[in-house]
């Protein structure tokens, strides 16, 4: 008991101590400055990194006490990537809360080897746009876009909820201009391909394999046949003839939920089509989808090899061949 009675005033004093850290901590770091700040939560941010950004901007008194505080409030796990307005002037559970709700700005990761179509359903949906928002944006992305497939650059954006079809297709644009450096486009003289021609060749590539160590590799190969007048063979440019034939008949509304790369049938390299590569000795008419950075990167510096073929297994292993015998027995080998 008398143990207890010792304990109290220190647990009192701790108490007291406390309150008064806490409040001068938790209210509002400027009452006065109403002037709202851009603040970006980027994806897979920790609470820790959120809170001392939050401090660094001068928009909250104390890192710690920001987390602290979300944290016992139980919403640690609910503040959400994406780019958000908050001003001095809030209080530290008005900017938790602003932080759970949902940013003005949303994340948008454009996967590599998709069709322009594709990128403008994948915005519409991360950007939960329906009804007349929906189709104005498509029309927009479609008009700026259109024609200009293989140039609309694979990576994450950051964009707003109302962001306009024209600016995002400039964007991805205008991103695959600073990708492709000067350097890449000096050597891609160096071929025997025009750019444009690489381009499109670029697109077989990254719809065609797996991963960046196979890509100048088969990069190397496809150049092979064209120099010989093969037929390229490849089955992502039939996908693409059949894709439209099958998703894309009527452009003026969005399509969003079509598998525009169904794995074509034997049947299907029958197909009336500049895209057909089985029917084809040349390269289609343009890019089939648009490709990564490693992908433009393989057809300026394809590798030279012996191969000639090639396939990927059921488990995704990339089966290299030296003459049509070979290819014959991977194909019975691993994919029957």
């Amino acid at each position: 008991m008398k143990r207890i009675l010792l304990l109290f005033p220190l647990v009192l004093i701790i108490a007291v101590v406390g309150g008064i850290w806490w409040k001068s901590v938790s209210g509002p770091l400027n009452p006065k400055d109403t002037a709202p700040q851009d603040f970006l939560v980027s994806r897979g941010q920790s609470l820790t990194r959120v809170a001392q950004n939050l401090e660094k901007q001068k928009l909250v008194k104390s890192a710690t006490a920001f987390r602290f505080y979300t944290q016992l409030s139980g919403q640690a796990g609910k503040i959400q990537p994406g780019e958000y307005s908050i001003s001095p002037s809030f209080s530290m559970d008005k900017i938790m809360m602003t932080l759970i709700s949902g940013p003005k700005e949303l994340w948008v990761t454009y996967p590599e080897g998709l069709r322009l179509e594709e990128m403008a359903a994948k915005t519409i949906k991360t950007l939960g746009m329906t009804g007349e928002k929906a189709q104005t944006f498509w029309t927009e992305f479609m008009g700026a876009a259109y024609g200009k497939e293989g140039y609309l650059f694979p990576e994450t954006y950051l964009f707003p909820k109302d962001v306009k079809g024209t600016t995002v297709a400039n964007k991805l644009l205008n991103t695959f201009e600073t990708k492709v450096t000067k350097e890449m486009r000096a050597d891609s003289e160096k071929s025997a391909l025009t750019f444009v021609q690489l381009i499109t060749l670029a697109s077989i590539v990254e719809r065609e394999t797996l991963t960046d160590k196979e890509r100048p590799i088969v990069a190397g190969i496809l150049m092979k046949r064209l120099d010989a007048g093969w037929p390229l063979q490849a089955d992502a440019t039939l996908q693409y003839a059949t894709g439209t034939n099958r998703c894309g008949k009527d452009l003026t509304k969005p399509v969003l939920d079509c598998d525009w790369w169904v794995i074509p049938e034997v049947e299907d390299r029958q197909v009336k089509s500049s895209y057909n590569s089985y029917t084809n000795k040349t390269l289609p008419p343009g890019p089939n989808a648009n490709p990564s950075l490693s992908s433009i990167r393989a057809v300026i510096y394809p590798e030279d090899s012996d191969y000639w073929f090639y396939i990927h297994d059921t488990d995704g292993k990339i089966r290299y061949a030296k003459d049509a015998d070979e290819h014959a027995n991977n194909v019975n080998k691993y994919l029957r």
